[in-house]
């Protein structure tokens, strides 16, 4: 990646990290979510900002959508074109300006795709260039609550059916590199032939990344224009620095220049490459293999060759095992032998990596505080388990590797990669390429079998795709899935230092070797414990609402916070009871987070939501019923609950008509009172309207959620303590209000206010 953002002294034809901090700056002063008030100054800000790049057809898309899984969310694209010289394909180049419904500020997440976008478009308008296809510029809404501003785009906009191919770019840290990942409902040759050609200068990209990404619960934007619209694309993330992710940190002082940078060297040869590239098919049958390797920058071929190599893998291995033993260069005994220090190391390291991590939460507890699973001095914590995993396989290989020969020990890790190969081909052929280290090892194998003491900087060469492919998988995964994933780093460093046995297996001071990694690694543990505490600039996640029953007339101090801390405490006391007691966890969290503690609060006078009936009638055996939920305060979140018992004939919300099952009932089957999730949109209101069989009155009740606990006037809630800042992925720092919505009631009301009509 970069090695520093450009400045803004560089040519006008180039991107510079320095010019795209000025919008990120303007863009990223408050938390801006759907809804809010930021959300609207942002928007209004970036259609300026699209207006005076030249772009023509500048516009805002709005419109209701409604998702099967019960939300409902009205977003706000923004959205632009460049016309091309030959008009009909057009490349969509997109990010999300909303920021996270907690207190983030959304500079990297995703802040940074806004502003590499508009300063990318800016330098390629300054070459002069006019495109042959349409390039779409698109700032999608209401990605962070369901991807719906993409799902309006490519649903219900007709440029959308002109999109054939889309960059989108993310993040989910604030740091390191950005990584190339690929959306498609075929074949991957074609895009990835295009990518190569644009000579991107700083790829980091493999068919293992978006093959691990395809299991994993986590979509994006693109995600709904492949699966809605049949768009392939190309997206563009990076994941470092995850503790920032979804936090106040995620701010315009944390945001890595190098990286912003890095996005940029993908986007402007991008956009120069597919302005003019034959977009109109990129789609293939075939898919390839591929990844990225220093000089060369990106290799790949097809699926087709994995098969074929991993044969080639087992019969040069077969016949080079037989031949040294034939040459009396390996022993059967020596072999067998070599098994017990590889088996060994795996299981040990494999251990201190599952058990060490589970038993560092036992011993700094406030890291179960940390949803996602990455603490601040997390990049310590992998360090530590790779060298403490390092000290432990040269202790091992010095016991039990002693008094056998390399190559003999090197058959045991080579027999593992050639069984993780042939997995790799049944279930994972993303990580197809893992067979070339193995070749290259093979080939080592050759070497060490023909020579008793084989030149070493020979056998590093023939390393080197070890160290390019395997090192980095090292880091990668405790990165980007959680500290828990330390098992896999501990796993990864036995089998790269295995295939390394070409050169480590001829070290002759192992116990030297050991004791300095052990010094090494207890250096990075007391480094870590140093570390393990919350500062202003290294927070500890806490969280604290208010709930209040309206029906019953009591209210309570809730909190997600397993460990509360002093200022918690304040509000739910120093021994509080289980949250259950008193509520019951509806708003839901990312990683399944419930409330965890509560206490009784005062009770404060909240203004209620109006109900107002809109229409009630009967047509034949049936009820029609209309009602408007008007919040009276500035309600963020409001969930709506029907008794599970009803079945609908009809149900709509704010218009949208949600869809019937195959026997034409809406809402059948459903397991909870749950029916609807609405994030409020500016217009501040909720239109229900529903059809029953006469005489059926159901129970409707409402969650309003307003996110201004600390803000709000009505509270003296005192400000965080600076080393603590809001729990993410969660609804904290909220005002909740449970409500029953007496339909009865407001009926009566109705006619009487009708018969004093009449009467007066």
């Amino acid at each position: 990646m970069p090695r520093k953002g450009a400045p803004s002294s560089v040519p006008e034809t180039e991107f510079s990290a320095e010019r795209a901090l000025v919008p990120l700056k303007e863009i990223t002063k408050a938390p801006h979510f759907i809804g809010n008030d930021e959300h609207a100054r942002v928007r209004d800000y970036l259609f300026n900002q699209l207006k005076s790049l030249g772009l023509q057809e500048v516009q805002v898309q709005e419109g209701f959508i409604y998702n099967n899984w019960g939300g409902l969310i009205k977003p706000q694209n923004i959205m632009g074109k460049i016309p091309g010289t030959q008009p009909g394909d057009a490349l969509l180049v997109f990010s999300h300006y909303d920021s996270a419904m907690v207190p983030s500020l959304g500079a990297s997440d995703a802040g940074s795709g806004v502003v590499t976008i508009l300063e990318s478009i800016r330098a390629y308008n300054a070459s002069g260039k006019k495109p042959k296809n349409d390039i779409i510029v698109l700032f999608t809404d209401g990605e962070e609550v369901g991807l719906d501003g993409a799902e309006l785009f490519v649903n219900e906009h007709p440029w959308a059916k002109d999109v054939r191919l889309a960059l989108n770019f993310e993040a989910r840290g604030s740091g390191g590199p950005s990584n190339m990942i690929l959306e498609s409902n075929q074949g991957n040759h074609k895009i990835i032939e295009h990518f190569m050609n644009a000579d991107v200068k700083f790829p980091v990209a493999s068919s293992l990344m978006y093959s691990i990404y395809k299991m994993l619960p986590n979509d994006t934007d693109s995600t709904v224009l492949r699966e809605d619209g049949d768009i392939d694309g190309l997206f563009f993330a990076f994941i470092d620095d995850h503790f920032d992710y979804h936090t106040i940190n995620d701010n315009y002082e944390n945001l890595d220049r190098n990286t912003l940078q890095h996005q940029g060297t993908y986007l402007l040869p991008l956009l120069h490459y597919f302005a003019d590239a034959h977009i109109s098919d990129v789609k293939s049958e075939q898919d390839d293999v591929y990844f990225n390797m220093p000089f060369v920058k990106m290799i790949s071929y097809p699926f087709a060759w994995i098969l074929p190599m991993l044969l080639l893998a087992v019969v040069l291995f077969i016949v080079l095992v037989f031949s040294g033993i034939k040459k009396e260069t390996l022993s059967v005994k020596g072999i067998m032998r070599g098994f017990l220090p590889f088996l060994l190391s795996l299981i040990v390291c494999g251990l201190i990596g599952y058990f060490g991590w589970e038993l560092l939460l036992l011993l700094y507890p406030s890291y179960n505080e940390i949803d996602h699973g990455f603490t601040y001095n997390g990049h310590t914590y992998i360090a530590f388990f790779v060298v403490l995993s390092l000290a432990l396989l040269f202790m091992i290989y010095r016991r039990f590797g002693k008094g056998n020969t390399a190559p003999n020990l090197y058959v045991a890790p080579l027999v593992f990669w050639l069984i993780i190969n042939a997995v790799v081909y049944v279930f994972l052929k993303g990580a197809g390429f893992f067979i070339i280290p193995v070749l290259f090892g093979l080939l080592a194998f050759w070497v060490m079998l023909r020579n008793e003491r084989p030149n070493l900087i020979a056998m590093v060469l023939l390393g080197i795709p070890t160290i390019f492919i395997f090192a980095p998988l090292i880091q990668f995964f405790p990165v980007g899935l959680g500290l828990e994933m330390l098992v896999i780093s501990a796993v990864f460093t036995v089998l790269t230092f295995g295939l390394m046995l070409p050169v480590i297996g001829y070290y002759r001071m192992k116990r030297m070797f050991s004791l300095f990694f052990f010094v090494l690694a207890f250096g990075f543990f007391v480094s870590a414990h140093f570390n393990s505490g919350y500062t202003e600039t290294q927070q500890k996640p806490t969280s604290l609402l208010y709930y209040q029953n309206a029906d019953e007339g009591n209210s309570f101090w809730v909190t997600y916070d397993s460990q509360p801390d002093e200022w918690v405490q304040g509000y739910v006391g120093e021994n509080p009871e289980e949250a259950s007691k008193y509520v019951v966890s509806s708003a839901g969290s990312k990683y399944n987070t419930g409330y965890r503690y509560a206490n009784p609060a005062p009770q404060i006078a909240l203004p209620l939501s109006q109900i107002r009936i809109e229409k009630d009638t009967l047509i034949g055996e049936d009820q029609e019923v209309t009602f408007t939920i008007l919040p009276q305060r500035d309600v963020h979140i409001l969930r709506l609950y029907a008794d599970s018992t009803v079945v609908f004939k009809r149900m709509a919300y704010n218009g949208m008509e949600v869809k019937k099952d195959s026997l034409g009932q809406v809402l059948a089957g459903r397991r909870s009172n749950f029916v609807l999730h609405y994030n409020v949109s500016e217009d501040d209101s909720l239109e229900v309207s529903y059809t029953l069989p006469k005489g059926i009155t159901p129970n409707f009740s409402t969650l309003e959620y307003s996110l201004d606990l600390l803000k709000n006037p009505l509270f003296t809630v005192q400000q965080r303590p600076k080393h603590t800042m809001p729990m993410p992925f969660v609804t904290t720092d909220a005002v909740i209000v449970k409500r029953k919505i007496d339909l009865e009631a407001h009926r009566l009301k109705v006619n009487d206010s009708l018969t004093v009509q009449v009467d007066e």
